[in-house]
């Protein structure tokens, strides 16, 4: 049997697995490069220094112009320092410890105390009445009769006790203060100081205060165009002698107002309401010598019911009356025939006190709240 032999030329040609495996190898190769290529190139970068220009937020500090003239302009503020700016510390709350005593409240100012019987009090309130208005016999029978409803009545004794020292029957008047004393705070209010003070300082005559204190020409504005009603003005001097010292708090001046109706009835003013009275210039120091009270009078419009039963009330006149620790000092009474409605004549002062001046109208720049000039 014969065989076959392959020629020259199939077996110069490589086989088709040949080539595969070079191709392979090729890309094999290549890869390894290329990988080997990426590393070197990633290494290199690594070695490099790179700057990197990252931005800050700066804190800038801006002022507010202030209206206060002496603040510090913007342009003092030091721009060169850093300002920091830093969150409040929050500060703990105070917690008291529980066996702290607690502050004692305010003191509550002491009042004199009420009159329990209605008629012991209606009493008290008329003998006050006829004791300022200088009828002490008045007052002494009131004040015995509301004695009898009301023998421990701190108010009943304190007044027995200002009435008997206004008439100089000091020991009287130190035996009622004595009782109001002997009450204590508890049961005399206000009333206990008062009685306490009499008892300390003892008792002053009334003449020790005649010649220092005295009422000056009485000035009187009638105002009858006045839209709220007839309106009249009082100013009122209260004068001091030279080099005496003058105890503020001891000073008062009562104004009483009398009309005249159109039945030609002279009748006080009882509705109080009608009348303000005011200093023009407190806290009273008589550094001038003189201090001025001013008394405005207003009678509003009535309507015919009340005219018609009443009459119609027209300003008529004053009395005023100066006290120095309820001791009546002075009286002016105007016109002079009004003296007679008050039960007890003042004390003679030095001289006939001149009459009031009395004006149609106030001054065209008339302010009530203000003092009225000397004319």
């Amino acid at each position: 049997m014969a065989s076959v032999k392959p020629s020259s030329a199939s077996a110069a040609r490589p086989s088709t697995f040949a080539i595969a495996c070079w191709v392979l190898s090729l890309i094999a190769f290549s890869q390894i490069l290329i990988a080997a290529l990426a590393l070197a190139a990633k290494f290199e970068d690594a070695r490099q220094v790179r700057t990197v220009i990252k931005e800050v937020p700066k804190l800038i500090a801006v002022r507010i112009p202030s209206a206060d003239p002496a603040a510090p302009t913007p342009a003092a503020v030091d721009r060169a320092a850093p300002l920091v700016s830093r969150p409040p510390t929050p500060r703990p709350a105070f917690v008291p410890p529980v066996d702290m005593p607690l502050p004692a409240p305010d003191p509550l100012p002491l009042s004199a105390p009420q009159v329990q019987d209605p008629l012991s009090e209606r009493l008290v309130k008329q003998a006050r009445q006829a004791r300022v208005a200088g009828d002490m016999g008045l007052a002494i029978v009131k004040l015995e009769e509301a004695l009898t409803h009301s023998k421990d009545d701190p108010s009943v004794h304190y007044e027995l006790g200002l009435v008997h020292e206004q008439m100089g029957v000091f020991d009287v008047a130190g035996a009622h203060f004595e009782k109001v004393f002997q009450m204590g705070v508890s049961g005399a209010g206000s009333l206990y100081g008062l009685a306490a003070a009499k008892l300390r300082d003892g008792f002053e005559q009334p003449e020790a205060m005649l010649g220092k204190l005295s009422l000056g020409r009485v000035q009187i504005f009638n105002d009858l165009k006045n839209d709220s009603g007839q309106r009249t003005v009082l100013t009122i001097p209260v004068q001091r002698a030279p080099g005496e010292t003058i105890d503020a708090g001891k000073v008062s001046v009562e104004v009483l107002i009398f009309n005249r109706t159109s039945k030609g009835e002279i009748l006080q003013l009882e509705d109080r309401s009608w009348s303000k009275e005011q200093w023009l210039k407190p806290p009273f120091d008589w550094a001038d010598g003189e201090e001025t009270l001013r008394a405005t009078y207003v009678i509003p419009p009535q309507d015919g019911q009340t005219e018609h039963l009443f009459g119609e009330y027209t300003y008529y006149g004053q009395v005023v009356i100066l006290r120095y620790d309820e001791h009546v000092l002075d009286v002016q009474a105007w016109p002079r025939d009004l003296a007679a409605k008050i039960p007890a004549a003042a004390p003679k002062t030095s001289g006939d006190p001149a009459a009031p001046e009395i004006q149609g109208s106030p001054p065209p720049d008339f302010d009530p709240n203000l003092p009225i000039p000397p004319p």
